[in-house]
């Protein structure tokens, strides 16, 4: 099982403390079945700045403390960036990082409570640039569980969309799972990944992901999410289907 969206790497500024979690992480990882993960540091928010060269120097020093602890775990590199207006202009290789170096995937997050006014020109430029962006986790974005239908543009005008694993289970409330199930019955969301921070409160779900998606959709369907995961590790093109709009705007209109 592959994992393109987790956050495994060591916190930059205590490295040592915190490449023991990591390793805890990678054990936790192997045990849900996952044997490679993409880490996708937050970058660009008003927090953190995980630029491309520290990004490869982290993964490579975890790759080898997982070597040497003999867990079968390879980690590749990735960005979870923060969209700035900029982004799209010209995807700067310097800087950012593509999933896996593939130059193929990029990994963007939307502020939670707004979708910025050039969200869709960064989407479509990306898109004339070869590059084709995945959004992070938009079942959490606030004006996308109150209209889908701009979720619905994004992925017509070339984005994709990644839910996370928790969401589908219900960690975060029946709603936004209800919400979460409902992007991909509608070919919104293209991708499972775990979105993993920690070993306990946010950590790696996704075989109960899995099986709560094999409950509401038949078995192709849902290897085939488990197959693009292995296409967007490799750069590859995936195998998405003719979104549709869901019938309700809001997500309280549709579960009250």
């Amino acid at each position: 099982m592959i994992d393109i969206h987790c956050h495994i790497l060591p916190d930059l500024d205590d490295g040592a403390k915190h490449m023991e979690e990591s390793v805890r992480m990678a054990r936790q990882a192997v045990d849900q079945g996952i044997h490679a993960v993409i880490a996708t540091p937050h970058h660009k928010t008003t927090r953190y700045e995980n630029d491309r060269q520290t990004v490869l120097e982290s993964v490579r020093q975890l790759n080898n403390r997982l070597r040497e602890e003999h867990i079968p775990l390879k980690v590749h590199p990735g960005q979870e960036i923060r969209i700035f207006e900029h982004m799209g202009h010209t995807f700067d290789e310097t800087e950012l990082l593509s999933l896996n170096e593939t130059g193929v995937y990029v990994l963007i997050e939307l502020p939670s409570h707004e979708i910025p006014r050039y969200t869709d020109h960064l989407i479509y430029n990306l898109s004339t640039q070869g590059y084709i962006p995945i959004i992070a986790h938009p079942e959490r974005n606030q004006v996308i569980l109150e209209n889908s239908d701009i979720l619905y543009e994004f992925v017509k005008n070339g984005g994709l969309s990644q839910v996370t694993a928790s969401n589908l289970t219900g960690k975060l409330g029946k709603k936004v799972r209800h919400f979460s199930e409902s992007l991909i019955e509608h070919n919104l969301a293209h991708v499972i990944a775990s979105d993993a921070h920690h070993i306990e409160h946010r950590a790696f779900d996704l075989q109960d992901a899995y099986q709560s998606v094999r409950k509401r959709m038949d078995t192709a369907y849902v290897k085939q999410l488990s197959e693009n995961a292995y296409d967007i590790l490799n750069g590859e093109r995936i195998h998405s289907y003719e979104p549709t709009r869901l019938k309700s705007k809001g997500l309280f209109g549709w579960f009250k």
